[in-house]
């Protein structure tokens, strides 16, 4: 709204029609009012949860402290939601192809878990959703992402390459920006230098049919992407302010990549791919990472609300279709590697059980204590147990849990961008 009566109508002078048009400024203001929105509004959300009767359901699985979160209100996604579309309709572009993409996974992500959690306490259990149907709606709007940008025209990218001359007595690299926008299958390889992976080259072999299959490819890996990522996200959602402050560090990472990455000074500087009108994303980011430290106001522990699926299911997919658009959908593994270890943990827990039961006759052997992971460190090791891997003894406080797979999520976001400096 501020941006056209600034930008479009004129209003206020060519001064605010100016700083109005500036990513920075727009996406300081996003910031302020998601963080405000999110714990004003956030309180009142809560409140009107617990006369609804909104609580948690619990079940009793030997953790620390887990019973004493019995009615606890969740659905608090529904404060996370709110506080990042209010400020984008204050401060956005709302006709960028971007913002649109961004807003619409936000929405239907958000409608999605929505649904999973009304069917819990309908149901007055924790048995929701089917998992089939939030796998075909997180396909779905991978699959969404994906058409989007093989047809729209909106979406382009220039690639960077690095011109060697020889000089006497070295070698002289110039940086040099493509002068035309086009339309391709590309993204970011990590520890590589001047080369972006191009879909199509995979696919070369199918003649001409292989760009065609390039982008049929790219769709696959986005596809992929969001469904991983939104149900790593779900799994790490386990322990007060966990998914959350790291989901917010995540967001830290990417708003940096998507500001370099739509600016075509910086990006020729550091040699990376330039998106044109890719700048709105920018300031998306920043109202998603205000709401989301708002929430944690909230959030943290002890938790007085959860954000329940509303939440977990939305903000793993708004992590990955972020990436997707500013092309480093490839760095999602290692940037989002806490979520993918809990993914994989669960996987692993479930597999291993089933082959050992079935090898033994019925006796299943477990690699952690508890999956996900953050459970198995939360939970005490019972003498006994048939279980691979029953270190530590005593169960760590979720709090410290928190906050140490917070430093690994930290540490795991330098690490990125130390994969694109090798370069």
């Amino acid at each position: 709204m501020f941006y056209y009566l600034f930008h479009d109508l004129n209003l206020g002078g060519e001064s605010l029609a100016r700083l109005s048009s500036y990513v920075t400024v727009r996406s300081s203001v996003a910031f302020v009012l998601s963080l405000l929105c999110a714990t004003v509004i956030g309180r009142r959300i809560i409140n009107r949860l617990q006369l609804m009767q909104m609580g948690e359901i619990v079940r009793n699985l030997g953790l620390q402290g887990q019973t004493a979160k019995q009615g606890t209100p969740t659905m608090g996604g529904i404060i996370i939601i709110i506080a990042i579309l209010v400020p984008l309709l204050l401060t956005a572009n709302l006709g960028n192809v971007y913002m649109f993409i961004m807003c619409v996974a936000t929405l239907f992500l958000g409608a999605l878990g929505f649904a999973d959690d009304y069917l819990k306490f309908k149901r007055h259990n924790k048995d929701g959703m089917s998992g089939k149907y939030k796998i075909v709606g997180q396909i779905g709007i991978g699959l969404f992402v994906g058409l989007m940008m093989t047809f729209s025209p909106a979406i382009t990218m220039r690639d960077t390459s690095v011109i060697t001359s020889q000089t006497e007595p070295e070698q002289i690299e110039e940086v040099v920006t493509a002068q035309r926008d086009i339309k391709a299958p590309q993204t970011t390889i990590p520890f590589f230098k001047n080369n972006n992976l191009d879909y199509s080259w995979l696919t070369s072999w199918a003649g001409d049919w292989g760009k065609t299959l390039g982008w049929v490819l790219f769709i696959a890996v986005v596809i992929v992407a969001v469904t991983a990522t939104s149900n790593g996200a779900n799994l790490t959602d386990g322990i007060d302010g966990l998914a959350t402050g790291i989901s917010a560090i995540i967001g830290v990472a990417l708003i940096i990549m998507a500001y370099l990455g739509s600016n075509l000074v910086y990006s020729t500087y550091l040699n990376i791919m330039y998106i044109p009108g890719s700048e709105e994303l920018v300031v998306y980011m920043a109202a998603f990472i205000g709401a989301l430290i708002g929430f944690l106001w909230y959030n943290a522990y002890p938790a007085q609300v959860f954000m329940g699926d509303t939440g977990s299911l939305m903000l793993g997919g708004i992590i990955a279709v972020f990436a997707i658009l500013i092309r480093k959908e490839l760095l999602i593994p290692l940037l989002c590697a806490v979520f993918f270890i809990e993914d994989v943990s669960v996987m692993l827990q479930t597999g291993w059980f089933k082959y050992t039961k079935k090898k033994n006759g019925g006796n299943g052997q477990r690699i952690f204590k508890m999956a996900p992971l953050h459970h198995h460190f939360q939970k005490d090791a019972t003498p006994g147990a048939n279980v691979l891997w029953n270190r530590p003894s005593n169960g760590i406080h979720e709090a410290k849990i928190t906050i140490r797979f917070w430093i690994v999520s930290i540490l795991l976001a330098a690490l990125t961008f130390v994969t694109l400096k090798i370069r």
